[in-house]
């Protein structure tokens, strides 16, 4: 066991604190209120944290966020000899607008890492293409839109117009919907969320055989480490929206703007966890508040051994 996975209950702990207040602003139209609170709890738990944390992907640069800024330490363990050194990629609230809006899908997520294993990714969007295991090798951005209809067809012996795809609902993705109806395949859309897309593509039992299309970046790598431990395919390039964005992005990865990433090249170790906690229903259960007691309802993705477990757990009030 890698001392990433030692640390595991504390990233349980983080994922469940945000999900639960940011539950308290579901349905209230307050996305920010909502976002603002998920990162204050998530980030008061580092702050017991035996490790030396850092943080790889957050809420944005130093001057742009008051805590989980890119490159902001964490845990109690700063500059300790024999300290784990760990990176961390958060999304406190990913689906801020489902939180608003008390809509499916809306969790706290986090991927950790050995430091230096997760990309810096900038933040711009990317690429992607997910799917599961049976679809590694058979699948990639390098082939265009049918060519990966038809191949997760083939593989998965079935119809092309059974071929399930998931993608966000954007204006920017019109010529993907249209070649994906022009060649039959069974298409839904998601209004936000492509982390938890992509992990059901990736799921032998899940709703959907591949998710595509244009989604942020940051959010990418931390579908990656989760569809790292899955076995499932992703890969990722970036795409930007404006000069200043790509000349920002030439300094975070070495001017490698074209690259294909896959899994492997966004989190790059085995000794890797994803974690996320369920804030309205959907991808997980939602937080439930009862008289003198909440419930949340995570689950952690080992890397290494492949494990995938729930955590059903109850929070005195």
């Amino acid at each position: 066991m890698g001392m990433v996975n030692d640390l595991a209950h504390h990233f349980l702990e983080a994922v469940d604190q945000a999900a639960i207040a940011s539950a308290a602003w579901r349905g209230k139209g307050e996305k920010n209120k909502a976002d603002e609170a998920a990162v204050e709890a998530m980030r008061s738990t580092f702050d017991n944290v035996p490790f030396d944390g850092r943080v790889a992907i957050g809420e944005g640069e130093r001057d742009e966020a008051p805590m989980l800024w890119i490159g902001e330490p964490l845990g109690n363990m700063q500059g300790v000899v024999g300290a784990a050194c760990i990176d961390i990629a958060v999304d406190p609230l990913e689906c801020t607008n489902n939180c608003a809006s008390n809509s499916p899908n809306s969790i706290a997520v986090l991927a950790a890492a050995p430091r230096g294993a997760l990309l810096h990714a900038p933040d711009c969007y990317m690429d992607k293409i997910a799917a599961g295991p049976e679809l590694a090798g058979h699948i990639s951005l390098e082939g265009d839109v049918t060519y990966n209809i038809e191949q997760a067809a083939s593989i998965l012996d079935k119809p092309v117009s059974e071929v399930r795809i998931v993608a966000l609902d954007r204006e920017r993705h019109a010529d993907l919907f249209r070649e994906i109806r022009s060649v039959g395949a069974d298409l839904h859309l998601m209004g936000d969320g492509d982390v938890s897309g992509a992990i059901w593509a990736a799921r032998p039992d899940g709703p959907f055989d591949l998710l595509m299309g244009i989604g942020a970046a940051p959010e990418g790598v931390i579908s990656a480490t989760a569809l790292r431990g899955l076995g499932g395919v992703f890969e990722g390039r970036l795409v930007f929206r404006s000069p200043e964005e790509e000349k920002r992005a030439e300094k975070m990865v070495d001017d490698d703007l074209t690259r294909l990433w896959t899994a492997n090249d966004l989190c790059k170790s085995d000794d890797a966890i994803f974690a996320a906690s369920g804030v309205c229903d959907g991808y997980l259960p939602g937080v439930i508040v009862e008289d003198s007691q909440i419930k949340t309802f995570a689950e952690l993705i080992d890397v290494e051994s492949g494990k995938v477990s729930r955590h059903d757990r109850i929070h005195q009030l």
